[in-house]
């Protein structure tokens, strides 16, 4: 899966932080134009696609590598899409198919589970993770920018019975061409919290 980018310019900063500008990045415009965008809750795992053939599942990628289905150090990919296949999230058509694993050796496990799970992007995360204030408020930057600051919760840890957990950001998915974007909290001024150390796009000159 490309790597998903911000849909503002983000520029660095003296200490070392890349932070969202109020400018549209180049051919991003569709988040704020296009009124069918969906925004989800971007979850804090590793992101892990599946192959289905036949309707079975015939191998699982961390990204552009491939997992053995009989592997050690990441074993707990290859039981976060088992746990999901018993819950049904993996009852899927023919084809590759996104979404992020969370679980006890990821990130902290910010969420407190006790087993790993694969999430999908295109069914779970669309059908319960999706906000419905998004196009509630106008789709500027400083309306933005409070929302992100004051008006969202993770809409995972609500389902969970806790409902004053920020959530890491959100994804946006335009359903007509399949295209992504995100936005996490750290990527705004206000954020104090941990960052993420990542290799963005600077703004061109």
């Amino acid at each position: 899966m490309p790597k998903l980018e911000s849909p503002f310019v983000r520029e660095k900063q003296d200490d070392g932080r890349y932070l969202v500008t109020s400018q549209i990045a180049e051919d991003y415009e569709w988040v704020f134009e296009d009124e069918n965008v969906v925004a989800t809750e971007k979850l804090d795992g590793t992101n892990v696609s599946i192959i289905i053939e036949n309707g079975v599942i015939t191998s699982v990628w961390n990204r552009t590598a491939r997992i053995p289905f009989f592997v050690k150090g990441k074993r707990f990919i290859i039981e976060g899409v088992q746990n999901s296949f018993d819950k049904g999230y993996c009852m899927l058509p023919d084809g590759q198919h996104f979404g992020e694993v969370i679980g006890p050796k990821l990130q902290g496990n910010s969420y407190k589970l006790n087993e790993h799970l694969w999430i999908p992007f295109n069914t779970y995360a669309r059908r319960k993770l999706s906000y419905n204030s998004w196009g509630k408020y106008p789709k500027t930057y400083d309306a933005i920018d409070g929302w992100f600051k004051e008006g969202i919760f993770s809409l995972f840890m609500m389902q969970r019975g806790i409902k004053d957990q920020a959530p890491e950001g959100i994804v946006f998915h335009q359903p007509s061409t399949g295209k992504m974007a995100k936005l996490r909290r750290d990527m705004f001024e206000w954020y104090s919290g941990k960052n993420h150390k990542v290799v963005v796009k600077e703004k061109k000159k």
